[in-house]
C-alpha cells in the first residue's frame, strides 16, 4: 500500500512538473537552478543546466525517485525488530553494508556528526 501511495505521489509530481516545464520553461529553469544551488550541484563547473536540468520530470527521473523512495521503505528501523542492513560507502569508496562491520558478539556503535 505504501508503494502504491508513493507511486501516485511521485507520478503526480512528475506530471505537474513536466507540464509546468512545457508551459513556463523560463520559470521552471529558474526553479530548478535554485534547487541546484541548495544541493550545490551548480558549483561544479563541469555541470551546466543543459546537462542535467532537462532530465527533471522525465521518465528516468520518475524511475530513479521511485527506486530511492521504495528503498527507503526497506531501511526503516522499528523498535524490537532487527536493524536494517543499510548500504554505506567507506572513505575508500567501497560499497558495503552496516552489518558487515559487526565483529563476533561485540555491539556495533554508529556515531553521526558533522563539522561546519
Amino acid at each position: 500500500l505504501q508503494k502504491i501511495l508513493i507511486l501516485l505521489q511521485v507520478t503526480l509530481s512528475v506530471v505537474v512538473g513536466k507540464t509546468l516545464m512545457i508551459l513556463f520553461p523560463n520559470a521552471m529553469k529558474r526553479y530548478i537552478l535554485k534547487m541546484g544551488e541548495k544541493s550545490r550541484m551548480n558549483q561544479n563547473p563541469k555541470f551546466s543546466y543543459e546537462n542535467w536540468g532537462p532530465t527533471f520530470f522525465s521518465f528516468k527521473y520518475l524511475q530513479f525517485v521511485l527506486k530511492v523512495k521504495w528503498k527507503r521503505l526497506e531501511d526503516e528501523a522499528h523498535e524490537g525488530h532487527p536493524a536494517p542492513n543499510t548500504p554505506v560507502v567507506t572513505l575508500a569508496g567501497e560499497v558495503c553494508h552496516i552489518l558487515d562491520f559487526m565483529k563476533d558478539n561485540r555491539p556495533l556503535i554508529l556515531n553521526f556528526g558533522s563539522c561546519t
